[in-house]
């Protein structure tokens, strides 16, 4: 069975996440998503609107999610030494990927997506305040 971890802030889910997410789940059999607690978010990003636990209740009603964990650190380091998945899904937008040799020391494979340019929490929430 090939587990692949994703990992993901979710706030203000929208289209781009549902396509990450769908992407994950095709590289393995059972996908398991990291979602970034406030203050894991806050390492690089503000403070989401969403409350992390109403974040981590969509992502864990999405079907084709296994399980959700929640990410402590911006970083999926950490979980990823606990999981060891199989596959790691990274965005080509972060500039630091340190899970990345954990990942490749024992074989695990990366697979790393283009952000959604279409959609963004960013671009919803610009919007809404317009």
């Amino acid at each position: 069975m090939i587990t692949v971890y994703a990992y993901m802030v979710a706030d203000i889910f929208h289209i781009g996440h549902l396509k990450a997410l769908q992407n994950a789940k095709k590289q393995g059999d059972r996908l398991v998503v990291g979602v970034l607690t406030d203050e894991a978010a806050m390492e690089k990003k503000r403070q989401p609107i969403i409350s992390y636990e109403e974040r981590f209740e969509i992502i864990k009603s999405i079907g084709i999610v296994d399980r959700v964990v929640p990410q402590s650190q911006y970083s999926p380091l950490v979980n990823v030494r606990f999981l060891k998945p199989d596959v790691l899904m990274e965005c080509n937008t972060h500039d630091e990927m340190p899970a990345n040799d954990y990942v490749n020391s024992y074989g695990g494979k990366i697979v790393i997506t283009p952000y959604y340019e279409p959609q963004s929490s960013t671009k919803i929430k610009n919007k809404i305040k317009e």
